[in-house]
C-alpha cells in the first residue's frame, strides 16, 4: 500500500484520536491501615497485602 500523499489535517487527526484517553489507576483502601493504594500492590505505609504483611517497616 502506498504512503498517504497529502498530509492529513490536525482537525482530522484530532478527531480520530478523540477517543484514546487516559484512564485512572484502579485505586482502593487498605484493610490494615485505611490508606489509599493502587490495587494488587503492597501498601508503602504499613507493609501489608492480603491480610499478612509482607514488608517489616521500620518506625
Amino acid at each position: 500500500m502506498p504512503p498517504p500523499k497529502r498530509r492529513h489535517s490536525n482537525a482530522r487527526t484530532r478527531s480520530r484520536r478523540t477517543h484514546w484517553k487516559a484512564t485512572l489507576p484502579g485505586v482502593t483502601k487498605c484493610n490494615n491501615c485505611s490508606e489509599v493504594i493502587l490495587s494488587h500492590v503492597v501498601c508503602p505505609s504499613c507493609g501489608f497485602y492480603g491480610g499478612k504483611q509482607i514488608v517489616a517497616k521500620n518506625s
